[in-house]
C-alpha cells in the first residue's frame, strides 16, 4: 500500500470533497480517498504508486485543480 496527499485548490465544502473522491476513486487500484475540503489536502491511497498525470486528470475531471504533493 501507498498513500500520497495532494493539494487540490478550488473545494470549499463536501459535496466538492465527494466529487474529487468519487473522480479519484474510479482510478485504477485506488483503496482509498480522503479529502478535506477546509485544508486542500486529499489523501489517496493505493495498492501501488499512482501516476501523478493521473492524479490530476481526475481532479480537473472533478472541476478542481491539483496543485501538487503536499
Amino acid at each position: 500500500m501507498s498513500s500520497v496527499t495532494y493539494r487540490v485548490s478550488g473545494m470549499s465544502c463536501g459535496h466538492c470533497e465527494g466529487a474529487v473522491r468519487a473522480e479519484l476513486k474510479s482510478l485504477p487500484g485506488v483503496t482509498e480517498v480522503s479529502a478535506a475540503a477546509s485544508t486542500g489536502l486529499v489523501t489517496v491511497t493505493t495498492e501501488a504508486p499512482l501516476d501523478d498525470d493521473a492524479v490530476r486528470a481526475a481532479v480537473d475531471e472533478a472541476g478542481y485543480e491539483l496543485v501538487g504533493r503536499a
